[in-house]
């Protein structure tokens, strides 16, 4: 039987969970990506603190308002029927405001402190999550191709803070992240398939019981991400030590995804989730030390 997550404990933890920490630290993980390849020999250690400060609070905010426009249907699913609007914890007046001041002061701080087009993009992915992303989920199961556009802007965010402009390096990795997601949200999907039917959202999963379709977009996915991830070397802002580490971390990510394709079960599903997530990271790690060799 699955754990069930908790109910926060006190009003500070029930905020803390408005956050949605997991998917804030992939945000910010994302973000440093998109700053380091931007950024020249040197970083800028301080725009750097202020670009996350901002990013930060912006998608915690967005977290919080997804929250919100969410309530109803988180009553419905075991996953998420003690988050703190469901518990009774916090109320939806509580909530809103909280997102809403959060996304504001947090891009506020980006346009004051870096540029308006790092404000304007924190901004723009707020507004795709919760009022593009959140009611497709109930309308069709491209939302997951669609949801990832906001997913994929982070990166950006980065990257115009290091630059003030976005160029094609900016855009090859937003397709990185854009296609990263697909077997990310998949692998939940896949878990949350029951959760997900009792709330009405549309997921592949949810429409195909049997997977063929889930998995084909799984492997649709991870397959164009091999090439993609290697234009940042073929452009010259990497260089060799990344293209041998990206090829190995982009071919077991697509190793990853074998044993669901096999067997369709909620730990290979797991699985891959973890892979996707440790992606991340890995890939910063790697970009870094590119950089220093170089």
């Amino acid at each position: 039987m699955k754990k069930q997550p908790q109910a926060a404990k006190s009003k500070i933890g029930a905020y803390l969970e408005l956050s949605k920490p997991r998917i804030l630290s992939l945000v910010l993980v994302s973000t440093v990506i998109g700053f380091v390849m931007g950024s020249d020999s040197s970083i800028s250690w301080i725009q750097l603190g202020w670009t996350l400060f901002g990013t930060g609070l912006t998608a915690a905010g967005a977290g919080a308002l997804n929250h919100y426009f969410e309530r109803n249907y988180d009553t419905l699913m075991e996953r998420t029927k003690n988050r703190p609007i469901p518990a009774g914890i916090l109320s939806p007046a509580e909530t809103l405001l909280f997102g809403t001041v959060l996304v504001l002061i947090g891009s506020a701080i980006l346009v004051m402190m870096i540029n308006p087009l790092t404000g304007f993009l924190s901004i723009l992915t707020a507004f795709l999550y919760n009022l593009v992303y959140t009611p497709l989920k109930r309308m069709t199961w491209l939302n997951t191709s669609i949801g990832s556009i906001p997913g994929a802007l982070p990166p950006l965010g980065g990257w115009a803070a290091a630059t003030g402009s976005l160029d094609s390096g900016a855009w090859i990795l937003f397709a990185i992240l854009y296609l990263w997601q697909h077997p990310h949200f998949y692998a939940i999907a896949w878990m949350c398939r029951e959760d997900y039917s009792k709330a009405g959202f549309r997921m592949l999963p949810v429409l195909e019981p049997d997977g063929k379709r889930t998995m084909r977009q799984v492997f649709w996915h991870l397959f164009l991400l091999i090439p993609i991830s290697v234009l940042p070397y073929i452009s010259g802002m990497m260089g060799g030590v990344y293209a041998v580490g990206v090829l190995c971390l982009a071919f077991g990510f697509l190793a990853s995804a074998v044993p669901l394709a096999r067997s369709l079960t909620d730990s290979a599903a797991l699985m891959l989730l973890k892979a996707s997530v440790y992606y991340l990271p890995a890939l910063l790690f790697l970009m870094i030390i590119d950089r220093t060799i170089s």
